[in-house]
């Protein structure tokens, strides 16, 4: 039986081997033969045999719908999942199909790594609730996942901590799924994901918060004419300090902690805005020292305008002061001020 069983093994490999590169119309009755022959052999109860077949014909376009079915369908995941993750000619509705019947332990997950699946094939992996599928599922880079099943799976990763981090670095991460992660990741990812410039600001403050292990912050939302108007009221009243910056620093107010830094170091808000997406440590502690404030302020300042990390930000110099020479500090303006920077 196993003499048996390797020269069946033998003879698939050789007749996959005739279906690839057919010159001409002249040999399709050859091929054709050579189709019903691998057919029959996948009803062969030689696993190998199968495996044979599957991964001589997983990627060419021209083999009978029915027999990638047969292969796709195989109780043998060594069998099935090199065509359900290759072949051309497996629909969307068959990879669903596939999900729904289940036909061995590793199908599902075999389907969710398939490359550029789209958002149906998806939702049936997510609706499978086959944690391991959907692990493969969100480390698949290229499938294509709807914006309610990444919100769903992110909340159910605070019981599933294994999918945080393929949706931590998920390509594109909606709004809601990134607020609802960054309340429950685990602290190693913390950086990971408020590192993303995708990251609406309620939610970098967010993480920031967390980061820092101060409060809470969140951006009121006052529109930024608004603000720097309100900005210039107080520094005609003489009421712009160092103190009042602090104070909506930790109120968490992005929109007038930039319209305060504008004006007490008399530059356009664009400037500030533009050190603030940069994430520049050195521009902001720059602009803190025009506005002749001190490092105590700088350091607030990188950490809601800059988002920065206590690790990321500049720490003050001996003495508590600046950590940069006049000349770095000049040129750090300069450099935010000119029309052609970034």
């Amino acid at each position: 039986m196993q003499n048996d069983g390797l020269v069946r093994d033998l003879l698939a490999q050789k007749l996959a081997t005739l279906t690839n590169g057919l010159p001409d119309e002249a040999q399709a009755r050859l091929r054709q033969q050579a189709y019903e022959a691998l057919t029959r052999l996948v009803a062969d109860e030689a696993e190998r045999v199968r495996a044979a077949i599957a991964n001589a014909v997983k990627d060419l376009p021209d083999v009978p719908h029915g027999l990638i079915m047969a292969l796709a369908h195989d109780s043998s995941v060594m069998v099935a999942e090199p065509v359900i993750l290759f072949s051309p000619l497996l629909s969307s509705e068959d990879l669903i199909a596939l999900v729904s019947a289940a036909p061995s332990p590793g199908t599902v997950a075999a389907v969710a790594r398939r490359p550029g699946i789209d958002e149906r094939v998806s939702d049936a992996v997510v609706a499978s609730d086959d944690a391991d599928a959907i692990l493969a599922l969100l480390d698949n880079p290229s499938a294509q996942i709807r914006e309610a099943a990444l919100d769903l799976l992110a909340s159910a990763s605070a019981e599933h901590p294994a999918w945080q981090e393929p949706l931590v670095r998920r390509p594109v991460l909606p709004p809601r799924t990134a607020r609802a992660l960054s309340e429950i990741v685990s602290s190693h990812l913390l950086a990971t994901l408020a590192a993303r410039t995708d990251l609406d600001r309620n939610c970098a403050l967010r993480l920031a918060a967390r980061l820092s292990g101060a409060p809470p912050a969140w951006d009121t939302g006052m529109p930024p004419e608004l603000a720097l108007t309100e900005a210039r009221r107080l520094s005609r009243a003489g009421l712009l300090s160092e103190q009042s910056l602090l104070a909506t620093v930790r109120r968490g107010d992005a929109t007038m902690a930039t319209a305060l830094l504008a004006v007490a170091a008399d530059v356009p808000v664009e400037v500030v805005e533009r050190a603030a997406t940069l994430r520049s440590a050195k521009g902001l502690v720059s602009l803190v020292w025009q506005a002749g404030f001190t490092m105590r302020a700088a350091a607030a300042v990188q950490g809601l305008l800059g988002m920065l990390a206590p690790g990321e930000a500049l720490a003050a110099g001996p003495g508590g002061g600046f950590p940069l020479s006049p000349e770095e500090l000049r040129w750090q303006m300069t450099f935010l001020s000119a029309d052609g920077a970034p």
